[in-house]
């Protein structure tokens, strides 16, 4: 059965009022990311300048409060342009420093190395030790070693020879030299062969031998 026009027009306006804007489900029209940027930039932020001091927690401290930022060991006063922090001149650290505490304002050493390392090997301070039969050394209050290298003299011969936990060449038979390819003793007059006795040079080991020729075969030559 059809309703008469004016009381269909009746019920068309009632059911209008019943749909309110707030009735609208807004995720059914998402906003595009313009309107999102600007909700976004509507947000209020509680401003403290002029009035406190915020740390990286989000304490906030009064003005003329006395904290300490969490950036920061050394402590902060809050101040009208943000916290003013004290920044003293700590001392420095020692290079041998093996310990460093920065629980406070300024980094603090509590262990320094009390001896020496060389080639691997630790040493105590004032401790004397040879590394090599030719070096002398020694770990200085300066946590640094000293070495002194013994300076061998020329050997005063042609063979010397290296003698265990020894630095220097040794001369095991005295001082000689070559006659020819012959190694004579030095200081004494030595028959080579036949016919040449020989002599080394007195201090010049390194030079050849001095030879003369005697009696050879029967026949005297000079």
């Amino acid at each position: 059965m059809a309703l008469p026009i004016h009381e269909a027009c009746i019920l068309l306006l009632v059911i209008s009022g019943l749909v309110t804007p707030a009735a609208i489900n807004h995720e059914d029209y998402p906003a595009d990311e313009g309107d999102q940027a600007s909700s976004n930039d509507n947000l209020i932020f509680d401003d403290y300048r002029g009035k406190g001091c915020v740390d990286d927690s989000g304490f906030v401290y009064k003005l003329g409060e006395r904290f300490f930022p969490g950036h920061s060991n050394c402590p902060c006063v809050c101040a009208l342009d943000g916290p003013v922090c004290d920044q003293p001149e700590c001392p420095k650290i020692h290079p041998k420093c093996t310990k460093v505490e920065h629980n406070g304002c300024c980094p603090e050493c509590k262990e320094v190395k009390n001896f020496c390392e060389y080639h691997g090997k630790s040493y105590k301070i004032l401790e004397e030790f040879k590394p090599s039969p030719c070096e002398w050394c020694r770990c200085e209050p300066s946590n640094e070693v000293h070495c002194v290298v013994a300076d061998c003299a020329v050997p005063e011969c042609v063979n010397p020879v290296y003698e265990p936990e020894q630095c220097c060449p040794v001369c095991k038979n005295g001082p000689n030299c070559f006659a020819g390819t012959t190694i004579i003793p030095a200081g004494i007059e030595v028959k080579v062969d036949e016919c040449n006795i020989c002599h080394c040079h007195n201090g010049d080991w390194w030079k050849p031998a001095q030879c003369s020729k005697r009696e050879c075969q029967g026949k005297l030559t000079v």
